[in-house]
């Protein structure tokens, strides 16, 4: 059976819209070209009466309105805010190394020095946006990550609050994430002080760098909100006394004696080798832009315009042939599978589809079908319970169709461990230059 999906290129003001990147309960995350710089940008596309019912327009105007005037080397960049009359479109840095977590399950955990290192960005980007009245409020591993230059970069400071609030059931839902990185007095749904919640969010990012492993794990969510709100861990042996002593301080489960950012900055084990942030107060911002996405009148709204469909041609399977080695897909050391992979395969649409289907359910997985694209979604019930995967078909050839898989929700760790068992399933339909007959194809 063959099929064709020609891309369609979207054009939202001067944006040509790419490939999702990433996707959540309340938004996309896009790729997109600004058609006039040639730059790189990233698109949040949110829905727009989604924002507008939920009485939230005068914070969220607020928090976007600040983000927007922060230039700090640690926090990606708002460059601006666009609406439809349907979307909400907000534009950011684009960053292209990956999630810093993809470094943990690549190798295992860091040593002391490097987690150091990338704890004191981390401090800097909250303590900083702290200082303006921005909190984070779902720090993750999916929200940091690393530019080409390996600086780490603080996604979604100051957006967490669509993600709180514009859903119907209250403070934390579980499709924001994993409640494993949540401070305790978040979870009571109390009301709670944004700062403290934040920094018991950074101890766990750090636990989790220097030990390779979360220090609240539980399949069973109730065991797992018990452990947290007793603080209920262990640090490993390779953590030095120091390091103990500082996380310790982190995971107080009381947030009036827990650690200060302030505190943590004279911290001796947060002192070593720390370098302040150089950075540069924005200049001359514009906020009009805030305020026209929402504003009810349309003279301000921009079109979403489809262009001319536009098929995969020789030039572009060159520049993505590194992904269609079987060896880049299947390494031995799992670790360096990335969030998003590709891979050719000279079976028919139809048998990529059902064999997809047939790895992913026995690991838990739920399957949802349309066209040639498939939602892997984890069982509610499960320990992996949060990670959820998109794959599309493309017909690239009469004979060659290429398969994208990306993580489009959950852990990041988890998703490795996932991804280990489903992709031994596929090996059979992955076809690559060195294995593309009966007698080279790997037994």
């Amino acid at each position: 059976m063959s099929m064709s999906i020609p891309a369609t290129r979207t054009r939202v003001g001067k944006y040509e819209i790419g490939k999702t990147i990433g996707e959540g309960s309340f938004a996309k995350v896009k790729y997109a070209k600004n058609v006039e710089t040639g730059d790189s940008v990233a698109i949040k596309i949110i829905n727009r009466d989604l924002v507008l019912r939920h009485k939230m327009v005068e914070q969220i105007k607020r928090e976007i309105s600040t983000m927007k005037l922060i230039m700090h080397p640690n926090v990606i960049k708002l460059f601006e805010v666009m609406a439809s009359k349907t979307k909400i479109y907000i534009v950011l840095e684009y960053v292209d190394g990956g999630e810093l977590f993809d470094k943990i399950a690549k190798r295992g955990r860091l040593k002391e020095d490097e987690a150091r290192q990338y704890f004191h960005q981390l401090i800097n980007a909250v303590d900083y946006c702290h200082s303006r009245g921005v909190y984070h409020r779902d720090l993750k591993p999916e929200n940091l990550l690393l530019d080409s230059f390996g600086v780490l970069k603080v996604s979604d400071f100051g957006l967490s609050a669509f993600s709180q609030q514009v859903r119907e059931d209250g403070l934390l839902h579980t499709a924001c994430g994993t409640p494993n990185y949540v401070a305790p007095e978040v979870l009571t749904d109390n009301g709670y002080d944004g700062t403290s919640a934040d920094v018991w969010s950074c101890g766990v990012i750090l636990f989790v760098l220097m030990a390779g492993y979360l220090p609240f794990d539980e399949p069973n969510l109730m065991a797992l909100y018990r452990k947290i709100h007793k603080a209920d861990f262990a640090c490993p042996s390779w953590f030095s006394s120091s390091a103990k002593k500082l996380i310790k301080r982190i995971l107080d489960p009381n947030p009036l004696t827990r650690i200060t950012i302030s505190e943590i900055l004279e911290n001796d084990w947060f002192k070593k080798g720390y370098k302040p942030p150089h950075f540069e107060q924005g200049e001359d911002v514009n906020l009009d832009d805030v305020d026209a996405a929402f504003n009810d009148s349309e003279e301000h709204l921009v079109t979403e315009r489809k262009e001319k469909p536009v098929s995969m041609n020789a030039f572009e399977l060159i520049s993505r042939s590194q992904s269609f080695n079987l060896e880049n897909l299947f390494e031995k050391q799992m670790g360096q599978v990335k969030l998003e992979t590709r891979f050719a395969s000279k079976c028919p649409a139809n048998e990529i589809m059902t064999k997809i289907e047939e790895a992913a359910k026995p690991l838990g997985f739920n399957v949802r079908k349309r066209d040639y694209k498939m939602k892997l979604q984890g069982d509610k019930t499960g320990r992996k319970g949060h990670v959820s995967v998109a794959t599309e078909v493309f017909e690239v050839a009469p004979s060659v169709h290429m398969v994208e898989l990306r993580k489009t929700g959950g852990d990041t760790l988890e998703f490795h461990n996932f991804y280990k068992s489903f992709s031994s399933g596929l090996k059979d339909i992955v076809w690559s230059s060195e294995a593309n007959t009966e007698e080279t194809r790997p037994q």
